[in-house]
């Protein structure tokens, strides 16, 4: 079948994925409670039940909510680096030995023919990761909550046939939002979250003919809007690579999942 996938949800009040590739089904982060995933499993025809593994990126609350109550209700392993476990143990809940399992940043893990290979972001977490999906010549990028693109994220997530990609905030919403200088700065900073401008320069730089779709995710519901982000981020594409026509943005959402989205195979 290849690499499918869905945005269960997406924003500032929860995160999660699905990564399917007809062997396996991988969650990316569990930023809801168990009821609320299994909620919006259904809208896609998926049973909680059939989740073989769950990838931690960070533990901040919007991504790891129900972490502990659905592992332990489906007796699923949960793969994260050590730091970020270390974090996890304080907040989740007991897991049992045998679902905690190590994955170095950096390091790659086989689920049958799917690869999955995890690389070092820059956010006010413990060791926040992004995820990069290997299915033969097929290649998905997941990366949200970076304060900035590195070159060494670029070059991870380069030529990639989709991306979920962070949009988080409009930088001239932010400046005159409502938040307390301190947390703009936070957000702002090296180890915040990514803009609609940077996501969009850092888009021209990694993707290529191959890239397909790109999937705006993380957006913040105080200071940015979907159709703000989506024209922003096109402009800089027209702008700086206007011969990427086959392109395709596509909105995530906090309160619904996208539909399936399937690589092409060839």
């Amino acid at each position: 079948m290849g690499i499918r996938f869905t945005v269960l949800s997406s924003g500032s009040t929860g995160n999660a994925t699905v990564v399917d590739n007809g062997e396996v089904k991988l969650l990316i982060d569990v930023g809801f409670s168990a009821k609320k995933m299994e909620l919006l499993m259904k809208e896609r025809e998926l049973a909680a039940s059939s989740i073989d593994g769950i990838l931690v990126t960070h533990e901040h609350s919007d991504h790891i909510k129900g972490l502990g109550a659905f592992a332990r209700k489906y007796d699923v392993p949960i793969y994260a680096n050590e730091k970020t476990w270390v974090e996890l143990d304080r907040q989740i809940g007991v897991i049992a030995e045998g679902n905690k399992r190590v994955m170095d940043t950096g390091g790659v893990e086989e689920f049958g023919s799917l690869k999955v290979e995890s690389f070092g972001i820059s956010h006010d977490a413990a060791e926040p990761v992004g995820y990069v999906f290997y299915e033969g010549e097929q290649k998905l990028s997941v990366v949200t909550d970076l304060g900035y693109m590195s070159e060494k994220v670029k070059e991870k997530i380069s030529d990639s046939d989709a991306l979920v990609l962070e949009t988080n905030h409009d930088v001239d919403m932010l400046r005159v939002g409502h938040y307390p200088w301190s947390i703009k700065r936070r957000i702002l900073g090296d180890k915040g979250h990514l803009s609609n401008e940077a996501a969009g320069e850092a888009l021209c730089d990694i993707m290529t003919n191959k890239t397909k779709s790109v999937y705006m995710a993380h957006l913040s519901r105080d200071h940015n809007l979907m159709d703000l982000a989506r024209l922003t981020v096109n402009n800089i594409v027209q702008e700086r690579a206007p011969e990427a026509k086959q392109l395709r943005l596509m909105d995530t959402y906090f309160d619904r999942s996208t539909k399936w989205d399937v690589l092409d195979s060839e």
